[in-house]
């Protein structure tokens, strides 16, 4: 019996963390350059209750990992022009280096803007005021009202895994490799990504989701259920 609460539970708990990727998703459908995650199960461990009968039964599963979709979805216009930038038709990140820690992540977010350091000197900044490289890895400037490079793209020879930093940033793992320049990466100025979330999906997502959630709730009420009566016949 204490099986069956456990694999209901975990049932429960693994259905709300699917929910909460879903909900993730949902809530980034506008976020510039936002790529959307689904979660990846695996079975835990399973076992032989009479193995003279071969009747095998599992304890359930769990969420192991989110996958990203770095699909893109398009670009949209922006209004007056300003510092913002989109990779066109291609794969591959914007580089940015942190201001203080100097770690380095990858984005796909171009809605940058131009900040003064205190330096004395303006740079171009991520929307998380993260420093934007250029193809050099140095921090592009705005110096007499110009650039003095152009945001470079780079990319990896696999994507799988990838580490998310915030709602955009990514940050590779040894599998992923060492990046590598884009030389012919188109950049588009005046553009920004849209987020790839599809609320169809998502939706269809989380009817699935809500109602596995409760067939697991109910096979821990019904285990409860025959507990107690089974109890009852002890007393």
């Amino acid at each position: 019996m204490n099986a069956s609460f456990y694999s209901g539970a975990r049932g429960m708990i693994t259905e709300q963390d699917k929910l909460n990727v879903i909900g993730n998703n949902v809530a980034n459908v506008n976020t510039v350059g936002y790529k959307s995650k689904s979660s990846v199960f695996m079975d835990l461990m399973y076992y032989n209750m009479h193995s003279q009968d071969r009747v095998t039964t599992g304890t359930g599963v769990r969420m192991q990992h989110t996958n990203t979709d770095f699909t893109s979805n398009g670009m949209s216009a922006t209004q007056g022009g300003g510092f913002n930038f989109a990779i066109q038709d291609g794969e591959g990140f914007f580089m940015l280096r942190d201001q203080v820690s100097n770690e380095i992540t990858y984005t796909r977010a171009g809605n940058f803007s131009v900040s003064l350091h205190n330096d004395g000197y303006f740079y171009l900044l991520s929307d998380g005021r993260k420093y934007v490289l250029d193809e050099t890895g140095t921090p592009i400037r705005y110096v007499n009202e110009q650039l003095t490079g152009r945001p470079a793209v780079f990319t990896f020879a696999n994507t799988n895994n990838m580490e998310s930093v915030g709602a955009t940033e990514f940050r590779p793992v040894p599998k992923n490799g060492n990046p590598m320049l884009v030389r012919d990466a188109q950049v588009v100025d005046g553009y920004l990504e849209l987020s790839n979330v599809d609320m169809a999906q998502e939706l269809s997502d989380t009817v699935v989701a809500s109602r596995a959630y409760t067939y697991a709730l109910k096979m821990v009420q019904t285990s409860d259920e025959i507990e107690q009566t089974i109890n009852g016949l002890r007393s």
